[in-house]
């Protein structure tokens, strides 16, 4: 990734008043999978004037421009991520709800195989695992 969410939001030409730029920062250091809710409050710490509804409406407009990726969980809250992130995939722990991203050489290459062996070229795809913690003894 080259380029900040910023600049991205700019190269498509969308209007950046400076509560969206706060709230482009916001996104660009976050290392987890905000909600909107979680992003108002990383926001508001550093404008303070910025309302929740001005976060849903940035958040929908970046979704919409493709700057950042919606997803899903089953936990009832929307989060988001960047969408030029380098490729990774999810595990959710169902218990505290933690998102763990990884990369895994040999899930990758399986992948490619099926989609090969179903005579299909893989041209992207999303895993996200559930699970819980294994018992510790």
């Amino acid at each position: 990734m080259s380029d900040t969410i910023i600049a991205r939001c700019e190269a498509k030409g969308l209007r950046m008043t400076g509560q969206r730029r706060t709230i482009a920062q916001v996104l660009q250091q976050s290392d987890d999978h905000p909600d909107v809710e979680e992003l108002y409050a990383r926001a508001s710490k550093v404008d303070a004037g910025i309302s929740i509804a001005t976060v849903y409406r940035t958040v929908k407009l970046f979704e919409e421009a493709g700057i950042l990726e919606r997803l899903e969980f089953g936990d009832g809250r929307a989060r988001y991520e960047d969408a030029e992130r380098d490729h990774h995939d999810h595990l959710i722990d169902m218990q505290s709800g933690q998102v763990i991203e990884f990369v895994d050489p040999e899930i990758e290459a399986l992948q490619e195989k099926i989609a090969a062996k179903l005579g299909y070229k893989l041209k992207g795809h999303r895993l996200e695992l559930y699970g819980v913690p294994l018992e510790q003894d």
